[in-house]
């Protein structure tokens, strides 16, 4: 069974937290870091 669809939603979510909580260079930080960890989990690894 696979669960990229709720990475990807928890992903989103998370997106929409730091986008709300952080500010300057660490949300863009935080919005990266995010992203990256989501797109390794979904597609299991690094290119």
């Amino acid at each position: 069974m696979s669960y990229d669809w709720l990475t990807i939603v928890l992903a989103l979510i998370a997106v929409a937290i730091a986008w709300k909580v952080f500010k300057g260079i660490v949300k863009t930080i935080a919005l990266v870091v995010i992203l990256i960890a989501a797109a390794i989990f979904v597609f299991g690894g690094v290119l």
